[in-house]
């Protein structure tokens, strides 16, 4: 029997508790006292005013033990009164409230006891205690008692207790009543036990050592220094003793040793082991702040390999949560492999057998989770590991270049496939393979095209094999941007992991390099204006590397109000106008506390914002992407009915504040489908894994508003804590995947495909067969495109095919792809999916009805494929099982299409490199970017006086370099813009190939560049600057030509002045894209996408009054066989758009964001 209980029961009993209404004072010899008889005893004074508690749960509860516990020297042993007030300065026996109080125990107050709809007051507390005097004014004690045997068995350590009586009728006697002093049990039995005590002796079990005369009193918090009551209090696995309501515990016979470890957890907490720190007072006291569990996430999941028979493979799994995951499990093919439990699987002496997917399952006490599967791919001692053939690859060549050999615009230049191979391994067991070898270029050939007066060398690739993966980086870059009017997110902060790693910049831009091993990149921007809410966002980024462009959209932080902290307060939630509140909070009085756990009172700023998923045009600015982990560790879906992120704050020091206690009711009229009522969860936000995690459940109960009306809510209860952003969802067993390529132009050949494109569907609320808001959404998702298009998360139905829809879009840095047309007639071969599946997802582009409206998304009913449809069982919507067959599915299988707004630009490469795949890059002395990973784009501004747009071509050439000059390197054709202001000017930034290093990284090469406009034309002026910056820098090239212009490109990122623009970027596409903007600006450091025609110009040209024929550059260019529609389905023709161009406004006189492919003839 521990000392505590007993102290505490004897308290009770012997001294007085009053429980009525009437009084203010309680005095020890059960006689009440006014405050004047106090005042005038010399030898008693009132202490300090004492608040350690506040009425939230069950009430207010101001024990001597807890206020000792913090005030140790403030109180005396044994107080002869107390008294109370409320902290509004009125006695209890004026708040007509029924409370207790005992001065040897303390003052307490419970709300069951106030009447309905009413709570206990705040109250404080002061002592009456002795003056430290010498006189003796005190009464007369009798005799002590005989001491009562000793409880205690064998072993233990118990309290003998005595008792004594004040014999003084006129003076009070000083001292306690009761005395207790601990005492042994009897001897035990010996045990051989050989555990050593510095201090105290050891226990009976002999596991642990214990000082009878020490008590320890603790306090524990749990996350955001909320009270933790109910938390256990271990000792060698032992239960010590529980946390009261208040957080407090109290353990006697703890050694202060400093050796001894109590472990302390609380339910949705880390376990915290504590160390009772070294003392040698009787009393020691602990404080202990939990943190909340940190559920497990995957670090990182096993690597795919390729390994021939007899090699040996290791795949690992890293996986973090807190606790740590206590035991690993693997699958091969989903099946478990038995006696593997390590975090390492090692596979040795590889059979053909071993081939399949593997991934790992990590358990511990804070749950479950899987990695993602990684391939092992067995191969024959003898067998390729890389196919030294080459795939087929088309590039399209110069519009002066028509093949009759092949009767088209195309080549066959062939490539390798972006794939891992076995290489040279050595016998090390790894996780990650010291040396990564893909298959890559063994062998090419030059080729020299027969085109119109020249010939055009170009490579061929003639053999690949296995060799080192070149070296790439991935990086994700955009805008963070309000998602009401686009205000920029300025000098806001990045965060991965809790730790800052980027800022946005004055326009809201953003780049951040992924880290390597990175599988999903979790980025939290912070606005330090406050404008914004803090949004979580899970970024997909290309594996391979390059750039990928998202544009974050930032919910604005609702304005607060100012509520009080000691009333009940209810906040309603909804954004959509005309229509009910769709969430309440409910917050009780006294419900918030500052971040050290204290009681908090005042006013409180409150700012909750709320994102409406009735109003579609919120759904980009969903924070992460909606998932949580399983029972299972299955990452699993979550469909939406609102999230809200709170915000309260002191309103005079603007101090941060938690709630407990806080009630959240979603009216069940908004939930449409009613077996959704049965499974709504509330969730908080994880910002480091951007996974969801479960806060509770709402239970269905009906409430009366008003007089009359009554209603149907979900009520849950929730703490806001360290986490301020909120979910009210249901998981969503019903799930497909939706397949979309997109592609350089309308041409819809495997070759025009481009990856780095992000797609996007918005999963919407059912309609057909209920009840619904047809505006309302569920669920973002976003992917990135790769060699072989996406495939996108939705949810489906088998039974009614347009039970749930979806939008589709598509953005490449910036700028939105076109969806194929579905009016004024659905055209099968070009959408990408027969008939009549077609017509059972009813594909609309979002044009279809209203011409005027963009045409950048469609619309699709995510009908489930039936098992029993042959033809429903090849795309584009594919079950959640088949998920690697979407992905592997070849370009043949149906799927959905987006295609870029095509430009007036064509390049050619000598050495074909695809800027999608950095993978793709070849070491030749005539690549056009001689070095991975770092990407210098130029371009120069022409300015041409012509009252027709021109074609300009670049022909870039070695010039300096022993092993390129005089050898191409590639071409460019643009076609200039006409300014708006000026009808007979028209300018073009045209790339060319920058000087510098080659590959090899050993000499210089000045390029030779040749400014070559179409037609007949004279060069009039060049840039001063620039002109003298050529003399300056020989060698100079000969320009004799007036018809064109020749330089050796600088060396040196010359800027606006010279008319040269010059811009070094991880990412090719990026460089450009920069360096274009800057060139339409006509300055060093701005953008634009409207040609300024007078700004920043290098060269001048004046071109004859002849039209441009329709078999200019880019419009002679022709069709490849079976894509003759699609120049049907645009309209008028290429010809009709172009004609119409000069009359557009000017503010849709835009460039195109990307550098798209030239255009194809159209058939005369």
């Amino acid at each position: 029997m521990s000392m505590w209980p007993l102290l505490f029961t004897l308290g009770i009993t012997t001294a007085t508790v009053v429980g009525v209404a009437a009084q203010g004072t309680w005095r020890r010899d059960n006689r009440e006292s006014s405050p004047s008889v106090h005042h005038s005893d010399d030898n008693f004074e009132w202490t300090t005013w004492f608040n350690v508690d506040h009425p939230g749960g069950r009430g207010d509860y101001e024990q001597l033990d807890a206020i000792r516990f913090y005030y140790r020297a403030r109180v005396c042993a044994n107080p002869r009164a107390i008294e109370a007030r409320t902290t509004e300065w009125v006695s209890a026996r004026e708040t007509g409230e029924k409370v207790h109080a005992d001065p040897t125990v303390g003052f307490w107050c419970l709300n069951e006891e106030q009447g309905p709809d009413r709570n206990c007051s705040n109250y404080a507390v002061r002592f009456l205690c002795p003056k430290d005097t010498s006189v003796n004014n005190q009464g007369t004690w009798g005799p002590w008692s005989d001491w009562s045997q000793c409880p205690a068995l064998c072993g233990q350590v118990g309290v003998q207790v005595r008792s004594r009586t004040c014999k003084s009728l006129s003076l009070p006697c000083s001292g306690p009543t009761l005395e207790g002093k601990a005492c042994n049990g009897p001897e035990c039995p010996e045990i051989d036990c050989s555990l050593q005590c510095v201090m105290g002796r050891v226990n009976a079990e002999c596991d642990a050592c214990m000082c009878e005369e020490h008590i320890l009193l603790g306090s524990v918090r749990g996350a955001g220094g909320l009270t933790a009551e109910g938390a256990t209090i271990l000792r060698s696995d032992k239960l010590l003793t529980l946390t009261d309501h208040n957080g407090h515990f109290r353990v006697p016979g703890i050694c202060p040793d400093g050796n001894t470890t109590l472990t302390v957890s609380l339910q949705g907490h880390a376990t915290y082991n504590a160390v009772v720190p070294h003392s040698s007072e009787r009393i020691s006291v602990l404080s202990v702040q939990l943190k909340r569990a940190e559920k497990l996430h995957v670090l990182s999941s096993p690597e795919s390999k390729v390994r021939k028979e007899g090699q040996t493979a290791a795949f690992c799994c890293k996986v973090s949560g807190t606790p740590q995951p206590n035991k690993y499990q693997w699958f091969h093919n989903n099946s478990l492999l038995e006696k593997q439990f390590d975090s390492t699987l090692v596979l040795k002496d590889l059979r053909l057998e071993h081939s399949g997917e593997y991934h790992c399952r990590a358990s511990g006490p804070s749950g479950a989770i899987k990695t993602k599967p990684a391939t092992l791919k067995v191969l024959g001692r003898n067998q390729h590991s890389c196919n030294p053939k080459p795939e087929s690859h088309l590039i399209r060549l110069p519009h002066d270049c028509y093949q009759n050999s092949t009767d088209s615009f195309y080549y066959d230049v062939g490539k390798c496939p972006s794939s891992t191979c076995t290489g040279q391994l050595d016998n090390g067991i790894r996780c990650k393979d010291k040396v990564s070898y893909c298959c890559g270029v063994q062998k090419m050939e030059e080729r020299q095209l027969t085109c119109q007066g020249y010939q055009l060398p170009t490579m061929v690739v003639t053999e690949c094999g296995c060799q080192k993966c070149v070296s790439t980086k991935a990086i994700v870059y955009g805008r963070a941007i309000a998602a009401d009017n686009g205000e920029p997110m300025r000098f806001g902060h990045i965060f991965m992991n809790g730790v800052r790693i980027s800022r946005t910049g004055y326009k809201g831009t953003f780049s951040v390099q992924v880290p390597p091993d990175t599988e999903r990149l979790v980025l939290t921007f912070v606005d330090n204006m406050q404008k914004f809410v803090n949004t979580t966002k899970v970024l997909p980024f290309n594996m391979k590397g390059g750039s990928v462009y998202h544009e974050i959209k930032l919910l604005r932080k609702k304005a607060p109000v100012t509520i009080s902290s000691t009333e009940l307060n209810t906040l309603e939630l909804g954004e959509v106008e005309g229509q009910e509140a769709m969430v309440q909070i409910q917050i009780p009085p006294n419900s918030f506390y500052t971040e050290r756990g204290e009681v908090f009172t005042g006013n409180v700023n409150a700012s909750v914002t709320f994102l409406d998923p009735r109003d579609v045009s919120t759904a980009a600015a969903a924070q992460s992407d909606l998932n949580f982990v399983g029972d299972d560790g299955d990452t699993l879906p979550l469909r939406t009915y609102g999230m809200f992120s709170v915000d309260f704050r002191g309103e005079e020091n603007n101090e941060p504040l938690n709630a407990g206690e806080v009630k959240v009711f979603l009216d069940s009229a908004q939930v449409k489908m009613s077996e959704h009522l049965n499974t709504m969860k509330l969730w908080s936000l994880n910002p480091d894994t951007g996974l969801w995690e479960e806060e509770g459940s709402l239970l269905v109960e009906k409430k009366r508003r008003g007089k009359r009306e009554e209603r149907t809510f979900l009520i849950g209860n929730m703490e806001i804590r360290e986490r301020r952003l909120f979910n009210l969802d249901v998981p969503e067993n019903r799930r497909c995947y939706v397949k979309v390529r997109a592609f350089r132009s309308e041409r819809f050949m495997p070759s025009e495909q481009v990856e780095g494109v992000v797609v996007s569907l918005i999963n919407m609320e059912p309609t057909a067969g209920y009840s619904s808001n047809p505006r309302a959404w569920g669920r973002f998702d976003s992917v990135v495109t790769g060699p072989n298009g996406a495939c996108l998360p939705a949810f489906c139905d088998e039974q009614k095919a347009d039970a749930y829809s979806a939008y589709v879009m598509a953005n490449l840095g910036g700028e939105e792809l076109e969806a194929v047309p579905s009016s004024p007639k659905l055209n099968p071969n070009l959408i990408g999916v027969p008939q009549p599946y077609l017509d059972k997802l009813k594909y609309r582009r979002t044009d279809h009805e209203d011409p005027r409206v963009k045409k950048t998304a469609f619309s699709i009913n995510v009908a489930k494929p039936s098992a029993n449809t042959a033809e429903e069982s090849n795309g584009p919507v594919y079950t959640f099982e088949n998920l690697k067959e979407c992905e592997e599915a070849p370009f043949s299988a149906s799927h959905f299409r987006f295609s870029r707004v095509e430009g007036d630009r064509y390049d050619y490469n000598t050495v074909p490199f695809n800027e999608d795949d950095p993978m793709s890059w070849t070491e030749d002395y005539l690549s056009w970017w001689p070095k991975p990973m770092e990407y210098r784009a130029c371009y120069i501004k022409v300015k041409v006086n012509s009252p027709h747009e021109i074609n300009v071509r670049s022909r870039n050439m070695g010039g300096t370099h022993p092993k390129t000059v005089g050898q191409l390197y590639g071409l460019r054709d643009t076609r200039s813009i006409r300014d708006m202001d000026q009808a007979a000017v028209s300018a073009v930034c045209l790339e060319f190939k920058c000087s510098g290093m080659l590959y090899d990284q050993e000499r210089v090469d000045r390029t030779l560049v040749k400014v070559i406009p179409q037609g007949s034309c004279k060069r009039d002026h060049v840039n001063t600057m620039l002109q003298e910056y050529l003399v300056n820098h020989l060698p100079l090239a000969v320009n004799n030509d007036t018809n064109e212009f020749t330089m050796l490109a600088p060396l040196d990122p010359l800027g606006h002045n010279y008319g040269i623009y010059t811009v070094t970027d991880q990412d090719p596409r990026t460089a450009k894209e920069i360096a274009l903007g800057r060139c339409f600006d006509g300055t060093s450091d701005g953008t634009s996408r409207v040609m300024k025609s007078n700004e920043g110009i290098a060269l001048t040209f004046t071109c004859g009054d002849r039209e441009v024929t329709r078999q200019s550059v880019f419009q002679a260019l022709q069709n490849p066989q079976g894509q003759t529609l699609t120049s049907v389905v645009r309209g008028d023709g290429r010809q009709n758009r172009r004609r119409q161009r000069a009359n557009v406004p000017r503010s849709s006189r835009r460039r195109s964001t990307r550098n798209p492919t030239g255009r194809r003839a159209v058939a005369s």
